[in-house]
């Protein structure tokens, strides 16, 4: 990855309008229209963007007629040469309007003491001036400045900016006094700018821009820091292959919108292990050397506890009596590098703190969080256990760290924070393995473990959570009490049935319970009702019912309320096997009782088991309600990411897919601003790039780097694998369609079962991109291409023969790839003109699918087969149908915005309906087949196309050559295109 400059303004475009028509930057006026004009300070911290905006508004001046001059003032301490800006105007101006200048100093000899040749030491220029030093009259030197710039404006407007007046000496500052309150009579504008975070309270420009803001006609621009999506515009700019989102995430969080930040920590993206890139650091350091020892000791100070510190702990920690602190304190805020914050104090920028905090010596570290660790201890500051548990990991205080760590966890689940809590109970695992550690025995590790990984899976992690307690079964030593075994297997067993593996959960749960202490206990009631959830999850019902009462009974004898609520959600579940409304009746009772045990997990289960209910039947008003209560639900619970809650997300964005509400399908998958897991977020991505393809996007390689999730969740497999055979037919690639296909199902058997019901859709959407793929290859190129046609629809009638589900139903989207599959190979033998189909059959397919479709209720899949079946209508002869057929899927196209169905649709259209007004007109017959002769096809394949006699083709052949007055079959195409007769 390489970063680079932007050269593009983002997220300004409100700050130039508004600096550009306080200054009338605009073409040049018409007479009487007024003049333009005007003064503005621009303000803002530094590399918040003012000299980009600058630039921009330079340009744009430019580009409007403007004359631009500018100066920039320098640092040069004590040592600042007068006027060192409006040298470097005088200079521009020479070089542009040579006569203005002479003109001007012969009426104000002073403005040649400005000039920068004579200003360098050595010159002559530089003697004279030291020689007349006392006799400077300054008001004509104002004058002639005032006057230079009016007389440059007669031809066309001026704008003057001069930059970094935070550096401006006095001088300077006096001169910009002056052009500020004498008004201009030709069109003069004048932009000055400085650093607002420089502006400390003994600053001498802080008194001055109070003076000017008062004078008439002076504006203030102050750039605040830019919004969190500009900031992600500019690092897609910066980084057009764009970034992680967790890397993303920590740009925005860090860099505060200043726009230098964000480029400095684009470009030190890439190079891991850098907290803060150096060069950035050495910059920010600077504020730092402007303090004394007793401001940098607090500064220091505060860098250890991050971006904020509250006074107490300040004055627990810096080693400082209550009056050196203050005064430490108060110069650290007068020049900017902490701010008074209600009691607590703050760092400017959080890099500012971060710099700091990496220029500590590692001892003066330690150091530094030992005291926050005894005044958090010691209750003399209060804190989080959060905080606790840094300073004492970072002081190497382990015991007190495992110990904060452990309730830090707690208290983060407490208030539902699985991230967070995940983060410190990990953090607990890490320390109890740390053989520095002497108290490891007290600990229960598994039920550590087994926190971490349910807190994981709450935020969406569950591949880490399933290998975290993995990880912990194999340190355990063999000593380890067999119920600690039983608990870790039990929490990975009821993962894994949300994770695509080849792993059998049902081997890992039964593992467990054979674990769990007989008799009436917590342990073994939690693993029988994981056993049962788990057997009804790989299908092995008779058994999940028997597991199941067993474990309803054993919960309930206990009293064990959410454990009762979740077998009964596993128990109504199972009841799949009978009629829908049994199923739907039994899960709204474990609805019910989940919501008065308040067991949360159970609940969303049952939610999403019902909602499921609803979308196998393509009752999607009812599943899109059922799959929304639980999204709301989870995120009112500050759970958006544990499983069901995001797979309810996925399929509410699928249900919206398939009924045409595209726009709410961006705005479902749009994770700006977010940071989900890999995996939903892959997950989402599939469903948005789904619709971007479908509007016309090349999402090509956008879909492939989704490959890497195929193993690892069969969603993400399900939703690209089709991207990318939709693109091979787009692109003519028939066998790349193909082995999309093959890849994909490699995959997703290992993960699942060899004859999984998808490859029924993954057969019919491989072989219509084969099909889209046929038309411009030759005969025996498509005649190559039917073996493994058939090899994929004979694949998906394995499929269907193999079968297994509760219900023995299949549901209306299955019925309807199940007809698509025969169609689009009927479809296939038709084009390749081997072992065609009678024209009533394919005929009939295609009006068999379309009604399916029609079923399913997927607006666009209906549209996609109306488009084929009405170009199918019109080879055959039937242009009525067609046209129908057409009319019906254009419409849904149009409201779907789906530019490429629109495009096919124009091309089955492309040959209109003549009428023979003429001895040369074409019937619809004759323009079909000279369509088909124009793209190379013989008299045999043209009649096996339209099914028709090869000798009628002749005859109709002959006819055209005859109409068109050709020679041949070349010459008539030729003679057809040319006259619109095809396209």
């Amino acid at each position: 990855m390489a970063a680079h400059t932007s050269r593009t303004l983002v997220g300004r475009d409100a700050e130039l309008t508004e600096l550009s028509s306080l200054l009338g930057v605009r073409p040049s006026p018409d007479p009487g229209s007024g003049t333009p004009g005007g003064v503005a300070l621009l303000s803002g911290d530094a590399g918040v963007g003012k000299t980009r905006l600058l630039v921009e508004l330079r340009d744009r001046a430019f580009a409007e007629g403007w004359r631009v001059f500018a100066g920039h003032c320098l640092d040069f301490g004590d040592s600042a040469l007068p006027y060192l800006p409006f040298s470097e105007v005088l200079g521009r101006v020479a070089a542009d309007l040579p006569d203005v200048v002479d003109q001007v100093a012969a009426q104000y000899p002073a403005l040649a003491r400005l000039q920068p040749g004579r200003r360098v030491l050595g010159s002559a220029g530089a003697a004279d001036t030291a020689e007349q030093a006392g006799t400077l009259d300054r008001a004509d030197l104002f004058e002639a400045v005032h006057t230079l710039l009016e007389t440059a404006a007669a031809t066309a407007p001026v704008l003057l900016v001069v930059e970094d007046t935070h550096w401006a000496d006095q001088s300077t500052r006096d001169l910009l006094s002056f052009l500020f309150s004498r008004p201009f009579d030709g069109p003069v504008a004048v932009v000055a700018s400085y650093r607002a975070d420089d502006l400390h309270r003994r600053h001498p420009l802080r008194r001055q821009v109070a003076e000017w803001s008062r004078i008439r006609g002076v504006h203030r621009v102050a750039l605040s820091p830019l919004p969190e999506d500009a900031v992600r515009a500019l690092i897609h700019e910066l980084v057009p292959e764009g970034l992680s989102e967790k890397e993303l995430v920590d740009i925005v969080e860090r860099a505060d919108g200043n726009a230098f930040f964000v480029e400095e920590l684009t470009s030190a993206a890439a190079e891991p292990g850098r907290w803060v890139p150096p060069d950035l650091a050495d910059v920010l350091l600077v504020r730092l050397d402007r303090l004394d020892d007793t401001a940098r000791q607090v500064v220091r100070t505060a860098s250890a506890s991050g971006r904020r510190v509250s006074h107490e702990m300040l004055a627990a920690t810096s080693g400082l009596d209550t009056a050196a602190l203050d005064e430490g304190l108060r110069k650290a805020v007068e020049m900017n590098v902490l701010l008074a914050q209600e009691g607590r104090y703050a760092f400017r920028h959080a890099l500012l703190g971060e710099a700091v905090y990496d220029d500590l010596l590692p001892g003066e570290r330690v150091r530094l969080h030992a005291r926050y660790v005894e005044a958090l201890h010691d209750g003399t500051v209060g804190g989080t256990a959060a905080e606790l548990a840094r300073h004492a990991r970072l002081a190497n205080d382990l015991d007190i760290a495992l110990t904060a760590s452990i309730q830090a966890g707690r208290e983060a689940w407490d208030v539902g924070g699985p991230d967070e809590a995940a983060y410190h109970y990990q953090q607990a695992l890490q320390l109890v393995a740390d053989p520095r550690r002497c108290e490891r025995s007290a600990v229960d590790v598994s039920k550590l473990a087994t926190n971490a990984a349910e807190a994981l899976s709450e935020s969406g992690d569950t591949i880490r959570a399933v290998a975290l307690l993995q990880e912990q079964l194999d340190r355990l030593p063999a000593e380890t009490p067999p119920e600690w075994r039983s608990r870790m297997l039990t929490s990975r067993a009821g993962i894994l049935i949300v994770v695509d593996t080849d792993e059998d959960p049902a081997e890992v749960s039964a593992e467990a319970l054979a674990l769990a202490p007989e008799g009436d206990n917590r342990w073994r009631a939690r693993a029988l009702t994981t056993h049962a959830r788990v057997l009804a999850a790989v299908g092995r019902y008779e058994e999940a019912q028997v597991v199941g009462l067993e474990a309803l009974a054993l919960d309930e004898r206990l009293d064990l309320h959410q454990l009762a609520s979740e077998a009964i959600t596993t128990l109504s579940g199972l009841k799949k096997a009978g009629p829908k409304e049994g199923l739907r009746e039994a899960l709204l009772e474990a609805i019910a009782r989940s919501e008065d045990a308040d067991a949360m997990h159970a609940e969303l289960r049952a939610r999403f088991l019902l909602a499921r209910s609803y979308e196998d039947w393509a009752e999607w008003d009812d599943a899109e309600e059922w799959f929304r209560s639980v999204t709301v639900r989870a995120d009112a619970a500050n759970l958006p990411w544990t499983p069901y809650a995001f797979e309810s997300r996925v399929q509410l964005s699928w249900i919206r897919t398939v009924r045409g509400g595209w726009d709410e399908v961006l705005a479902l998958t749009d994770m700006a601003g977010q940071n989900p897991p890999p995996i939903p977020r892959a997950n989402l991505d599939a469903l948005r790039l789904n619709v971007l393809q479908a509007r016309g996007e090349d999402v090509g390689a956008e879909g492939r780097k989704l490959r890497r999730f195929w193993s690892r969740e069969g969603g993400i497999a399900i939703h690209s694998a089709a991207l990318e055979m939709v693109h091979a037919g787009r692109t003519g690639d028939a066998q790349g369609a193909v082995q999309v296909y093959d890849d994909v199902v490699a995959v997703l058997s290992r993960t699942w079962h060899e004859w999984f019901s998808a490859r029924i859709r993954f057969a019919a959407v491989a072989i219509g991109a084969v099909n889209q793929a046929l038309p411009p290859l030759s005969a025996a190129e498509r005649a190559a291409m039917l073996p493994g046609v058939e090899r994929l629809s004979e694949d998906g009638h394995i499929v269907v023969q193999r079968y297994s589900d509760p219900s023995g139903h299949w549901g209306p989207e299955g019925r309807a790839w199940k007809k698509r599959l025969d169609a689009e190979t009927l479809r296939a033998r038709w084009l390749a003109g081997v072992d065609a189909p009678p024209r009533e059959a394919l005929v009939e397919a295609w009006h068999e699918t379309v009604t399916l479709f029609e079923d399913f209720g997927h607006v666009h899949e209906l549209a996609v087969v109306r488009t084929t079946y009405a170009g199918i209508l019109r080879a055959t002869g039937d242009t009525a149908g067609a046209r129908e057929q057409g009319d019906r899927a254009r419409a849904a196209a149009h409201d779907l915005g789906a530019r490429p169905l629109l495009d096919e649709l124009r091309a089955i259209g492309s040959a209109p309906v003549r009428t023979e007004t003429a001895p040369d007109a074409l019937t619809p017959r004759e323009t079909e087949i000279l369509t088909l002769v124009a793209d190379g096809r013989s008299n045999g394949e043209i009649a096996r196309q339209l099914f028709i006699s090869a000798k009628t083709v002749s005859v109709h052949v002959s006819n055209i050559l005859a109409k068109l007055d050709a020679a041949g079959r070349t010459e008539a195409a030729a003679i057809a295109r040319r006259r619109g007769l095809i396209g």
